[in-house]
């Protein structure tokens, strides 16, 4: 079943289910208003939103109309938690290479994770706002699970048992004014702007084979304005699975339903920068720091610059037949202007 929300008055848009070709959806409000107000009551909610789904595939859906992606906003334009981990040990090791420090052995066993905000996400389709190129933006292509309710303490069995909707999410980063925050040993808050989610969030049923272990095994897919970047596989090199990462984030508290738990940067193991890119046979990137960091490390430092107004992205997965599993994020670095309506 494939979920997203359209942008409408409301803050928290409107519900509707999408066909699995991503044509057509229909809005369901007998059903559920919104998509927290399906997750919130998912047992009643979730066979009804089956049956328009497969009467929509079915060419049965007398109410369909055509679904545009630059219509939708992320699935939960806002959310009541935020979680980000960092799964993909690569990355990391990465990152603390470059600047000569170890990887703690704890790194193993225990995820890293932060809270992010969740009060307000941006759309698949707008723009990356910042007020100055200085702050050096960054793309972070990952994967990331919607949860029902989870108790405290849950076990990774309990918590897989709880991951309701899978969806692709944009956690752009401004890597420079990450190292201020982190040395203040508080966490991030600054340099963690709005998120944006793919269009479509799907049930992990939906995924058939390439969802296994609580892992999403298919090439994530990068692009950097109009040219490939990255397509490194979400299943590869993911020391903690999404259970894990969902009871990790439960362990000291409930997670009420409509909890997002992100992935962190998808990152595969490769040899050196030369081999690592796309152009040269790798499997590339999904953030412009890995470039950096593998430069750092060979050449002394990094030459690849940051993400600068105009510059575009796409964040995309493509199911074994080529097709879209949950529409594209695709987004333009632009300058911050105040809403006035």
């Amino acid at each position: 079943m494939k979920l997203a929300t359209l942008k409408t008055g409301s803050r928290d848009g409107t519900l509707v289910v999408v066909s699995r070709d991503l044509v057509t959806c229909q809005r369901v409000p007998h059903i559920a208003p919104t998509l927290q107000a399906a997750l919130d009551d998912w047992e009643r909610a979730a066979p009804q939103l089956q049956q328009v789904y497969e009467a929509l595939n079915g060419g049965n859906a007398p109410e369909a109309e055509s679904f545009l992606e630059e219509e939708a906003h992320s699935p939960l334009p806002r959310a009541y938690q935020w979680a980000d981990g960092s799964a993909y040990i690569n990355h990391v090791e990465l990152v603390r290479k470059a600047r000569g420090a170890e990887l703690p052995a704890s790194f193993y066993t225990d995820p890293l994770m932060y809270q992010g905000g969740s009060d307000s996400f941006v759309g698949p389709c707008d723009p990356i706002c910042v007020l100055s190129e200085d702050w050096g933006v960054d793309l972070e292509a990952e994967v990331s699970v919607i949860t029902g309710d989870v108790p405290m303490g849950a076990t990774p069995e309990q918590a897989a048992n709880a991951i309701r909707l899978v969806m692709l999410v944009n956690d752009v980063s401004l890597r420079n004014l990450i190292p201020g925050e982190l040395a203040k040993g508080f966490g991030f808050f600054q340099s963690k702007p709005a998120s944006a989610f793919s269009p479509v969030a799907v049930t992990p049923d939906e995924l058939g084979k390439a969802w296994r272990d609580s892992k999403l095994h298919l090439p994530l897919l990068v692009t950097l304005n109009d040219k490939p970047f990255g397509r490194p596989n979400a299943g590869e090199d993911m020391t903690f699975s999404f259970a894990q990462l969902v009871a990790h984030a439960a362990k000291t508290r409930e997670l009420e339903a409509g909890s997002i738990i992100g992935s962190g940067t998808v990152s595969n193991k490769q040899g050196s920068l030369h081999g690592s890119s796309i152009e040269n046979g790798g499997v590339g990137y999904c953030c412009l720091a890995e470039v950096r960091m593998y430069e750092t490390i060979e050449q002394g430092a990094p030459a690849t610059p940051f993400l600068r107004y105009g510059d575009s992205v796409r964040i995309e997965m493509l199911d074994a037949e080529g097709s879209s599993i949950f529409g594209a994020i695709d987004q333009e670095v632009a300058h911050y202007h105040r809403r006035t309506e």
